[in-house]
């Protein structure tokens, strides 16, 4: 790869494209922010553009898109952004369906271009490291624990709770370390899934899993959490205990802190993504989602009290003045 940046447009100018996508391509000496594809993002110091059609016939120059928005309706940005022979990288979840996302990689390869459906929590620090640890024991049980308050981190956005994804959207973050790190294929075996009487998507849910050699994967995910946040998975091996803490940026053996290097998720991403584009290449593993599919199809369906953000709660108490 030559040493000018790529020219690129981010799609989508929502919370995590401004907190995380944003920073990343301005640290990152292979990519350079050329336009941002959104109605909602004339304070930026590029061109703003409203369709990516548009973006192509504006700045020819631009060569990849960052694809940030909510994963329904994804499916006609990325087969433009392939029509216009761009290099693709989206967020997660990578699609409203199943099928949908396994359609990617074929318009990819069609348009000869670079496609990457990213995992931001496979890059955290500590997650190749455990990856290593685990590669020559024998795992016996897994327990997740991935609990945080949709209020906290998701404020007033509303494409949350549209079927197929609610806790599924951080919970799937979870799946996609446990895929990386555990032996495969995982499989759903049960799943008690808690929607809220007043929303179409789960706040809650139970999973009992199998790894690739029948060990036990128990799954718990809430987006109610009250206080303490945690992102968790413990690994019990025969030859010693390993915790991946806070989001897989921290690393235990035995209860021992390990070292680990502390490079930010969405800059190795951006890193990946740069030899992605140099090599035309498709990086594009389901896994995680098949297990989010999965969990749906095998689910008990409970129904738990309404929910209600921040905004909604003023409103009600407003009213009730």
């Amino acid at each position: 790869m030559d040493d000018i940046p790529i020219p690129i447009a981010v799609v989508g100018i929502g919370k995590i494209a401004r907190d995380q996508h944003l920073p990343a391509i301005a640290a990152s000496p292979a990519f350079e922010l050329a336009a941002v594809v959104s109605a909602h993002a004339d304070d930026l110091d590029v061109p703003a553009l409203r369709t990516i059609e548009a973006l192509a016939a504006a700045l020819p120059e631009v060569r990849a898109v960052a694809i940030c928005t909510p994963p329904i309706g994804r499916h006609a940005l990325i087969a433009a952004a392939f029509r216009a022979g761009l290099h693709v990288l989206i967020e997660k979840p990578p699609a409203a369906t199943l099928a949908e996302a396994e359609g990617f990689a074929a318009l990819a390869a069609a348009a000869g271009r670079g496609f990457y459906a990213t995992w931001h929590a496979r890059e955290a620090p500590a997650v190749a490291p455990a990856r290593a640890w685990l590669a020559d024991k024998q795992v016996r049980r897994t327990e997740i624990r991935w609990l945080e308050d949709v209020r906290v981190w998701h404020p007033g956005q509303q494409w949350i709770w549209k079927p197929g994804i609610g806790v599924f959207d951080p919970g799937i973050n979870a799946f996609s370390i446990a895929t990386h790190i555990l032996p495969g294929p995982l499989a759903v075996q049960e799943a008690a899934l808690h929607f809220p009487e007043n929303r179409d998507a789960p706040i809650a849910a139970e999973l009992a899993l199998a790894d690739g050699h029948g060990a036990p994967v128990d799954v718990q995910f809430s987006f109610d959490q009250q206080g303490p946040q945690r992102w968790d998975i413990r690994v019990e091996t025969d030859r010693g205990m390993l915790d991946l803490v806070e989001g897989g940026n921290r690393l235990l053996i035995d209860g021992a802190p390990v070292p680990v290097p502390h490079l930010p998720e969405y800059h190795r991403i951006y890193a990946r993504f740069a030899d992605i584009v140099a090599d035309g290449r498709i990086d594009a593993d389901l896994a995680p989602f098949r297990l989010v599919a999965d969990a749906f199809l095998l689910g008990t369906r409970r129904t738990a009290a309404p929910f209600f953000d921040q905004i909604e709660e003023k409103n009600t108490k407003r009213m009730a003045i």
